[in-house]
């Protein structure tokens, strides 16, 4: 299937490694230009790494998502480069394993700025550009923990479902300009992010990894985690013309784990 992404522009956040660089990786190889960010150097080489396998021209820029002058910047900075923004995928680092006792006020705060506010200063930063695009999506990441809340993980299971109520808002509102918002939410993927929460929960539980692992397995009917790679194909897919007549939807890639009809 074409996707009919080539030459079309864009943005995904948090980039580096994970979730967003296979995301990013897969725009790259479907024919888009893409534009990459992250807080670490490391963004610079997994934009080098991707030029290198896909031959795609690739600008990688060093932005905290939580800063709304750097998104300013980064989303000015697509502009300049590529004349426009088509695609802008919103992803950031999880917040802090731990249960409500666990977590502090000021922890909820930064939380709420990394994970809900740093999308909403996306979005509005990118409105206008998208409005001028002939092909525009927005894609939020978020986890199948607005669906099902995940043990040890107050904060995700509660800041995700904000972004999903903004996510389902925004489908609404800005139907009119053509613009479609989606959500994905990824079950157990094997990202650096999951290897955090397993040995978070090592810190507890007292097990091996690999009985950790096992445990994560059992709960998916495939019997295994995701790899990045499936994530990002859902991904690209339902951020591009070829989904055109998708909106709304928040899809779970998740093996099938959540057991909910809906």
């Amino acid at each position: 299937m074409d996707l009919q992404l080539r030459g079309k522009v864009a943005l995904v956040t948090a980039a580096s490694k994970g979730l967003g660089k296979a995301t990013a990786r897969q725009f790259a190889r479907e024919g888009a230009k893409v534009v990459i960010c992250a807080r670490s150097e490391l963004v610079d080489k997994a934009a080098a790494e991707i030029t290198s396998e896909t031959g795609a021209e690739i600008l990688s820029l060093r932005a905290d998502v939580t800063s709304q002058a750097d998104i300013e910047r980064v989303i000015n900075a697509t502009v300049e480069k590529f004349g426009g923004l088509d695609i802008l995928v919103t992803n950031a680092g999880g917040p802090p394993a731990g249960t409500f006792d666990d977590i502090d006020l000021a922890t909820w705060e930064t939380s709420v700025n990394l994970n809900l506010l740093s999308t909403v200063r996306l979005v509005k930063y990118a409105l206008p550009h998208l409005r001028q695009s002939t092909a525009p999506a927005i894609l939020t990441i978020t986890s199948t923990s607005t669906k099902q809340p995940v043990q040890n993980l107050v904060l995700s299971n509660s800041i995700r479902l904000a972004v999903i109520g903004l996510t389902k808002t925004l489908s609404q509102e800005l139907g009119s300009d053509k613009i479609r918002v989606n959500s994905i939410l990824p079950g157990w993927t094997y990202t650096e992010r999951v290897e955090e929460l397993i040995n978070a929960q090592i810190s507890k539980s007292g097990e091996t990894k690999e009985a950790e692992i096992a445990k994560i397995n059992a709960k998916v009917p495939l019997g295994r985690m995701g790899t990045p790679e499936e994530f990002a194909n859902v991904a690209v897919f339902l951020s591009s013309p070829a989904a055109s007549f998708v909106n709304g939807v928040m899809l779970q890639v998740d093996g099938g784990m959540i057991q909910g009809t809906f």
